[in-house]
């Protein structure tokens, strides 16, 4: 049941709650734009994805964070748990992206407590296209988000995902999606091995096959750094709920992908 607070606001959106009761403490992006911060030296993350595998959905992202043609990090962390059964794959302008994603958890925190029950995974979409949309002045001044939604639906028993755009439309893609500087290329990947009901395994090889592509065509994508120990993110997201792939596997996936990459080709020569 919705529950007045100060008289004034009676629904279950925490953000709309701040509308209304506090609107200072609402992240607003574009007025750091105008205050004269240039967006191009604002560090972005690049390239995430997600798609189907037999058991829900699988979502990872590179580490590396970039300001312009630097790096500005190379372990940010990019796909964030919204709930035990939902993730946001961030990537844009980070700090507006990470914002985003934390008062995202919030709002889905606050609409379980007030409502007595979660929110379907439709609703959890729209929310989230919603706060993208609050976002467009900043995005209109170089501050764009553009994350990819994921879950488990457990009405429905399977797993969904959604891309964005700047304005906040959102579309449900129905096998995989990728978006960043290197999304182009992780699809393109993900086209030719994607599976929608491979088992965990092969869905974990599809998301580093693809990120490693990614990161050799795109110079914005962080890939494995094997010199520094530094591994993309992968999460499955299933009817258990959420769960992270360890370091460990990732390396060893990665280690057999250059192996097959540096293999002798038919000719005499080196398969690159």
């Amino acid at each position: 049941m919705p529950i007045s607070f100060g008289g004034r606001y009676q629904g279950s959106s925490f953000t709309e709650l701040l509308a209304s009761d506090n609107t200072r403490l609402l992240p607003d992006w574009s007025q750091l734009c105008a205050s004269g911060v240039d967006a191009e030296r604002v560090p972005h993350g690049t390239t995430v994805l997600a798609f189907k595998f037999s058991e829900g959905v699988i979502v990872a992202g590179d580490r590396l964070a970039t300001e312009g043609h630097r790096v500005a990090s190379r372990d940010i962390e990019k796909v964030l748990p919204t709930d035990d059964y939902s993730l946001v794959a961030i990537a844009g302008a980070a700090g507006p992206a990470l914002e985003m994603a934390r008062l995202m958890r919030i709002e889905l925190e606050h609409y379980e407590k007030i409502e007595g029950e979660p929110l379907e995974l439709d609703g959890k979409a729209n929310r989230l296209s919603q706060m993208i949309r609050a976002n467009l002045p900043a995005a209109m001044q170089g501050m764009v988000v553009v994350p990819l939604f994921a879950g488990y639906d457990r009405r429905r028993r399977q797993g969904r995902l959604w891309k964005f755009d700047v304005t906040g439309g959102r579309y449900e893609e129905t096998d995989y999606e990728a978006t960043g500087s290197g999304g182009l290329y992780a699809r393109e990947s993900m086209k030719k091995v994607h599976d929608p009901v491979a088992s965990r395994d092969a869905g974990l090889r599809c998301a580093v096959q693809a990120l490693s592509d990614a990161s050799d065509e795109d110079r914005a994508t962080g890939g494995v750094d094997l010199e520094r120990g530094i591994y993309p993110m992968v999460y499955f997201c299933t009817a258990a709920g959420i769960a992270r792939a360890p370091d460990p596997e990732i390396d060893r996936i990665y280690r057999e992908i250059l192996g097959t990459r540096r293999r002798p080709a038919s000719n005499g020569g080196v398969r690159r």
